[in-house]
């Protein structure tokens, strides 16, 4: 009887703890160089789409993000009230959002944020809600130096409390 006993609490524990476990998050992988993003969620949803990110005399941080929030409807405090859709911030103003400005997709033309088409930053703000995941840049912008590491100088960063406040 101990044993069984035994034996079925050991089962219900490990079934309680593998409930518990965080659950597989996406991966988003963005190469300035490239102007590209790919993206792979935890589901089996793989998608690769171009992106803009900082013009020359801007910056893009690079390194390893996690988001820190999520705006459906935002625009820029910073830049003539700039509608940025379904933002996913990473650090500190800095975000990955939807742009009407798709003929520039593939080339540098940001003050630093990640441009996306609108239906593939609703796409990818509703995966990284629903899964969480890290946000990887590297690289440089075509025809730019690559300066913008020294912003991110690698590691999984969080913006903190300075990133509720858009700075």
């Amino acid at each position: 009887m101990r044993r069984v006993f035994g034996s079925a609490t050991a089962a219900s524990l490990i079934g309680f703890l593998s409930a518990m476990s965080p659950a597989a998050a996406a991966n988003v992988s963005i190469d300035l160089s490239t102007q590209r993003m790919h993206v792979e969620g935890a589901g089996g949803a793989r998608y690769d789409w171009p992106i803009s990110s900082a013009r020359e005399g801007y910056v893009t941080p690079t390194g390893a993000f996690q988001a820190e929030r999520f705006a459906a409807v935002y625009h820029s405090k910073k830049y003539d009230n700039a509608p940025m859709p379904h933002a996913v911030f990473f650090y500190y103003g800095f975000a990955i959002h939807g742009t009407n400005q798709v003929r520039h997709l593939g080339q540098p033309a940001s003050h630093g944020c990640v441009r996306l088409a609108p239906q593939n930053a609703t796409r990818l703000f509703n995966l990284m809600r629903a899964e969480g995941g890290t946000i990887t840049i590297s690289g440089s912008p075509p025809g730019q130096p690559l300066v913008n590491a020294a912003v991110n100088g690698g590691g999984l960063r969080r913006a903190g409390l300075l990133s509720l406040f858009g700075l």
